[in-house]
C-alpha cells in the first residue's frame, strides 16, 4: 500500500514530526488523538489503515487495546510500559490485530544493536573489563533509562555470561551492568557502551542529531505493517 491514512495516538513533538513527514510523502492523517479527545472523536480511528503510537507510558495501554479492538495495526514507539508488553500481545491473538513495538526506530541505532551484540560475544570471555552504558536524552523525555538503553542492556546480559542485572545507579557490584541517566537541553538522543580495564577503555556510541531518523522508521514500519497479525519488532522487518 503506497498511501496510508493514519491515526497518530500522542501528539506531541513525535506526532508532530511524523504528521508533518508524512504529508509530504503523500499519506493522509484520519485521527489526531491527544488526552482531551472525546470517545466520540476516537470513532475517527476506524478510518485508518494504521496506528502510529508515541505517547506517554501511562497512556499507551489504552491506546493499544482502543485501537486493537477496532482492529486496526498499531507501531508503537512509547517507552517505560513493557512490564505490560505480554498483555499487549495476548491482544494481537485477541482481537485478530497487530502490534509492532520498537524502542528506537532509527536505522542507525539498530545497526548499534548489531555491534553492541558482537562487541559482547567478544568482550565475554575477557573478565578484566567491566561494562556500562551511558544514555543521553532532552529534559523532556519522562522514562529513565531510555527504552534503547534498556534494550543495550538486556543483550548484555544474554552474552556476558558474568552479569546478571542492570541498575540505574553506580552500583559496584561486579555482577551489575551500571546505566548512566542524562537529561539536558534537547538532545535527541545519545547512547554508549564502554568496556573498561586498569589498561585501556574500548567504547561504541551512537549520537542521533534529529529525531528525523526515528520518524522515517515509524512510517516504514507502519508501511510494512499492513496486512500482518500479531506481534512484531524492527528485527522482524529488517
Amino acid at each position: 500500500m503506497d498511501t496510508l491514512k493514519i491515526a497518530l495516538l500522542g501528539y506531541g513533538k513525535m506526532g508532530r514530526l511524523i504528521e508533518k513527514l508524512a504529508i509530504e510523502q503523500g499519506h493522509e492523517i484520519v485521527f489526531k488523538s491527544n488526552s482531551t479527545s472525546s470517545p466520540e472523536e476516537w470513532t475517527k480511528l476506524e478510518a485508518a489503515d494504521v496506528a502510529i503510537e508515541f505517547s506517554s507510558p501511562d497512556a499507551v495501554l489504552n491506546h493499544l487495546k482502543n485501537t486493537m479492538q477496532r482492529g486496526v495495526p498499531v507501531v508503537c514507539g512509547t517507552t517505560g510500559w513493557l512490564s505490560e508488553l505480554d498483555t499487549a500481545k495476548q491482544w494481537c491473538t485477541a482481537y485478530n490485530s497487530a502490534l509492532f513495538y520498537a524502542s528506537n526506530f532509527s536505522l542507525g541505532v539498530n545497526i548499534f544493536f548489531a555491534l553492541n551484540r558482537f562487541l559482547a560475544e567478544k568482550m565475554a570471555q575477557f573478565s578484566t573489563y567491566q561494562v556500562a552504558l551511558t544514555e543521553i536524552h532532552h529534559v523532556h523525555k519522562k522514562d529513565a533509562p531510555s527504552g534503547t538503553a534498556i534494550s543495550l542492556a538486556e543483550d548484555l546480559l544474554s552474552l556476558l555470561p558474568e552479569k546478571d542485572q542492570w541498575s540505574l545507579s553506580s552500583n559496584a557490584d561486579p555482577n551489575t551492568i551500571p546505566i548512566h541517566s542524562v537529561r539536558e537541553g534537547e538532545v535527541p538522543g545519545t547512547h554508549e557502551v564502554v568496556y573498561r580495564s586498569a589498561i585501556d577503555t574500548l567504547s561504541i556510541k551512537h549520537e542521533a542529531h534529529s529525531r528525523a531518523g526515528f520518524v522515517q522508521g515509524a512510517i516504514e514500519a507502519a508501511k510494512w505493517l499492513i496486512g500482518k497479525k500479531g506481534y512484531f519488532e524492527m528485527k522482524d522487518m529488517l
